[in-house]
């Protein structure tokens, strides 16, 4: 045997002890890390212990689940992919909850990300004495709860002529006989949408509004000698990239939100399902029908859809802040 094959086999037979030990000098590295700065990592373990009891533990038990049978009284049975399989191929309703989320999401969180922007920047152009009546005014409605949005709304778009909204179309001769908002098919998510929008006002709101107050003044002086003077021009060369950390944050909320969506005005169900969603077709299959196994199919592909364009929100806007 040459020197050269025998040298080759004892590198070879040296570098898992190289690995190893590459292993066991970062871990303890990490842990000397961990201790210095432990402080740090006491004031956020309560975030990280929470995430992993309430976020991580349960998307990795639907993630099992997904591939099993089971009813909740008897123990699960793996079934591989045949929920998978019955999900995108044989089940027409989960394909029309689909279909009505992504109509609902398209619209929804591009519309109430961009407003939310819009009237944070607005806000950040009126005298400060103000500004917290008009971040009250405009956050309000996120404020309200479901029952008391559903009345509100619910006598807005009442399908009788008692209705505000058929009241007023029929006094001015616009309508003849009152619509029916929340019974017709092609009416049923239009009128969920706009009572989201109306409510969209949330927590991406109120991050804009800090974002815009904790831009640094100076630089709208140092754009004014580069001639950046009206105020679309410090919108665009020094407001946006001073708050992309912001504009991330609110679009995985957006993202999250108009995906995650659960009934409409119309109640559930719908005429046609008109109005279904994916978390609606979630919750008859786990609370109705305790079909957990199927029903933990459906969460998991839901949160693979969210993941994934919320790490391409990230792509797009984390680099730049």
């Amino acid at each position: 045997m040459s020197k050269k094959n025998s040298s080759e086999k004892t590198k070879n037979a040296q570098q898992p002890k190289k690995r190893f030990f590459n292993v066991e000098k970062r871990f303890g590295y990490t842990m000397h890390e961990m201790w210095t700065h432990k402080m740090s990592y006491a004031l956020v373990a309560p975030f990280f212990i929470m995430f992993i009891t309430f976020s991580l533990l349960p998307l990795l038990a639907s993630l099992a689940l997904s591939f099993c049978y089971w009813n909740i009284l008897e123990d699960p049975v793996f079934t591989g992919w045949t929920n998978y399989k019955y999900l995108f191929v044989d089940d027409s309703l989960f394909l029309k909850a689909f279909s009505n989320t992504l109509y609902y999401a398209i619209i929804v969180g591009p519309v109430s990300y961009i407003t939310s922007y819009f009237f944070a920047w607005f806000i950040n152009q009126v005298p400060g004495k103000v500004r917290p009546i008009y971040t009250l005014a405009f956050y309000a409605p996120s404020l309200t709860s479901a029952i008391a949005m559903a009345v509100v709304w619910g006598v807005m778009f009442s399908n009788d002529s008692n209705g505000y909204l058929n009241s007023l179309l029929l006094k001015l001769n616009i309508i003849s006989e009152p619509v029916q908002w929340t019974q017709n098919v092609k009416l049923i998510m239009p009128v969920g949408i706009v009572v989201a929008l109306w409510s969209s006002l949330g927590t991406g709101f109120l991050s804009f509004v800090a974002g815009f107050t904790n831009v640094d003044k100076e630089l709208y002086d140092a754009a004014a000698v580069d001639g950046v003077t009206s105020r679309f021009q410090r919108l665009l060369y020094v407001d946006i990239p001073q708050t992309m950390p912001q504009l991330l944050f609110a679009a995985i909320l957006q993202i999250t939100g108009s995906l995650s969506v659960g009934g409409t005005l119309a109640g559930h169900p719908t005429p046609e399902d008109a109005g279904l969603t994916v978390m609606l077709h979630l919750s008859d299959y786990s609370g109705t029908r305790f079909e957990v196994g199927y029903a933990s199919a459906i969460a998991v592909v839901l949160s693979l859809l969210i993941f994934g364009i919320g790490r391409a929100a990230f792509k797009i806007l984390g680099d730049k802040g």
